[in-house]
């Protein structure tokens, strides 16, 4: 059976909390709320030093564990345990972030865990480099229905020129890893499919996974209650059936401006993934320059970034990929992991 990572992306409001549920509902696999530590950890490697040594992976299993800006309570699994296996663990980034979901799954008597964050979609590079056995799962939704829910949510502070570049990039990165991921590697599915069958799409979902699939999976409220923060009013869907009360929405949610901009900018995008234009009005000048400055500024961030990471990866301290799993011990060229490891025995799946 895999034990293969598995992370769930796609723009923000398109469903993967409700995805992230039906796997946690499945009886081998455990996928926690967001934890936001896995990217930060990434980009502050260097911060944290050489993790094939002992004192800098509990360094940053300290850090994981008690810095505010991370969710790792809401896992709900012992920090001192964790510091330990960490410590004991093999020696690289991705072996020190691992054992959090490993522990998290361990906590429902689960072999192999997920995660989910929608904007992992533009950051696949970095979660293979960390996970290189990964699988991906991009839901995909109607770009109008995303940018109308954006709209409503507490926490989003921005605009709608940026909701909508949001769908675009998230569309954009799905094209170019069908192209350049290999099939056992790379999965979509589009949302409105999941809430009108939900079994037939998981059924698929669950080959590609290479996972028997459960009955259970079809029904995840009795996970959202383990598995949702309380404080997350917004995901408040989760807790009841599947449901497609929300698709096509966007109709009366969106303001006519908006819709004559998202048909205008997503146009192509849109019918590309199967979904029909209402064939409003070309948008006003003002409207499309608006959203062409905030493509560019967003696209120029981006750009900064990947540089910024082309240029730490030449200064890495130490291992990067997870050493954890079946898959990513065969690829490291290292044996099957033993039931039971020792500091000593990890050192050694580093140092050869």
């Amino acid at each position: 059976m895999s034990d293969r990572p598995v992370f769930v992306v796609g723009c923000p409001r398109s469903g993967t909390t409700m995805l992230q549920l039906m796997l946690h509902s499945h009886p081998r696999m455990a996928v926690p709320p967001e934890t936001r530590y896995l990217v930060p950890a990434y980009v502050r490697r260097r911060s944290f030093g050489d993790m094939r040594l002992a004192q800098r992976r509990a360094a940053l299993a300290e850090w994981i564990a008690t810095d505010r800006t991370t969710k790792f309570k809401e896992l709900k699994i012992d920090k001192d345990e964790f510091i330990r296996q960490a410590i004991e663990g093999p020696g690289s980034l991705g072996s020190v972030i691992g054992t959090t979901f490993r522990m998290y799954a361990e906590r429902f008597g689960k072999p192999r865990w997920g995660d989910k964050r929608p904007s992992y979609v533009k950051q696949v590079e970095i979660l293979r480099r960390l996970f290189p056995d990964a699988q991906f799962i991009h839901l995909i939704r109607d770009g109008r229905d995303c940018v109308s829910s954006l709209k409503e949510m507490p926490w989003y502070t921005l605009n709608s020129f940026h909701a909508i570049t949001t769908w675009a990039e998230a569309i954009d990165a799905g094209v170019k890893l069908r192209r350049t991921l290999p099939a056992d590697t790379y999965y979509e599915l589009r949302y409105e499919d999941l809430t009108d069958d939900p079994s037939t799409e998981l059924k698929k979902l669950c080959l590609f996974l290479e996972e028997d699939f459960d009955p259970a999976m079809v029904s995840p409220r009795e996970a959202a209650s383990v598995a949702v923060p309380v404080h997350k009013v917004w995901h408040s869907n989760t807790h009841g059936d599947v449901t497609r009360s929300r698709v096509g929405s966007w109709a009366n949610r969106l303001e006519d401006w908006e819709i004559s901009l998202a048909e205008q900018v997503l146009g192509d995008r849109l019918m590309a993934n199967g979904y029909e234009l209402s064939g409003a009005p070309a948008p006003s000048k003002e409207h499309l320059a608006t959203l062409q400055r905030t493509m560019q500024k967003r696209r120029a961030a981006r750009t900064r970034k990947r540089l910024r990471d082309r240029f730490q990866r030449l200064r890495e301290p130490g291992p990067v990929a997870a050493l954890l799993t079946s898959r990513q011990r065969e690829l490291a060229g290292l044996p099957p992991q033993q039931a039971t490891g020792s500091s000593e025995k990890a050192r050694a799946d580093v140092t050869g």
